[in-house]
């Protein structure tokens, strides 16, 4: 285990950006893995069906997992790379504030936060339209998927984000970002997957509701 951090260490030193890019990608694709066996093994366990039948084998939906890796690849890790060393170099040198201070972790903690609905956004489009769905069907899957994943996420992302911002070092952010990326993919792979379940019509509703007592 020593000798694969060791060479990670290299790898980073020495290729930076490749090696959050190829990390990424794999982490992404690794986490879509895990998200299609979930939905299986739910949907098995609520039909009372038997994972013996061969018809209910799991088997791994390649085409998605590759789309989903490359989300990772060309997203995902050159804009984390970036983003992290920009960040931590914007707040100390330009806002002169002290690294690791409570202003300094809550300032980054804002900033980052204005990139989550970006990053759900970009994947639930860019997932419907690999997939080959047109404009009405994405913002259709948009309306059902957005308003979950960010309720979900933005009460449990900046948790980790003060662990990450607060006591780990810039060089090795993306890669604990990565590394929580697996569980993240997983996530919303594993949400993009549930369609139109029971438990995301709430959100809907709750929604239209919000917006009918506006009109009012």
């Amino acid at each position: 285990m020593l000798r694969v951090w060791r060479w990670y260490q290299s790898c980073l030193a020495n290729h930076p950006v490749k090696t959050q890019v190829i990390s990424s990608g794999v982490l992404w694709g690794v986490g879509d893995v895990a998200a299609q066996y979930i939905t299986h093994s739910t949907t098995v366990r609520r039909l009372q069906i038997s994972e013996e039948d061969p018809k209910f084998k799991f088997k791994v939906d390649t085409k998605r997992v590759a789309i989903t890796s490359t989300f990772g690849f060309g997203f995902v890790g050159p804009l984390g790379h970036f983003w992290y060393q920009g960040l931590d170099r914007f707040i100390r040198l330009k806002l002169k504030m002290q690294p690791r201070s409570a202003r300094f972790v809550a300032t980054k903690l804002a900033i980052d936060g204005v990139i989550v609905p970006l990053d759900l956004l970009i994947f639930f489009s860019y997932m419907g339209f690999s997939a080959g769905k047109n404009a009405e069907q994405v913002k259709k899957d948009l309306k059902r998927d957005f308003l979950p994943a960010l309720v979900m996420e933005g009460g449990i992302w900046p948790l980790f984000q003060v662990v990450n911002f607060q006591y780990v070092p810039v060089r090795y952010q993306l890669l604990y970002v990565n590394m929580l990326c697996l569980l993240d993919s997983a996530f919303l792979s594993w949400l993009e997957q549930q369609k139109d379940a029971s438990w995301k019509q709430w959100f809907s509703s709750f929604h239209s509701l919000k917006e009918g007592g506006q009109g009012r």
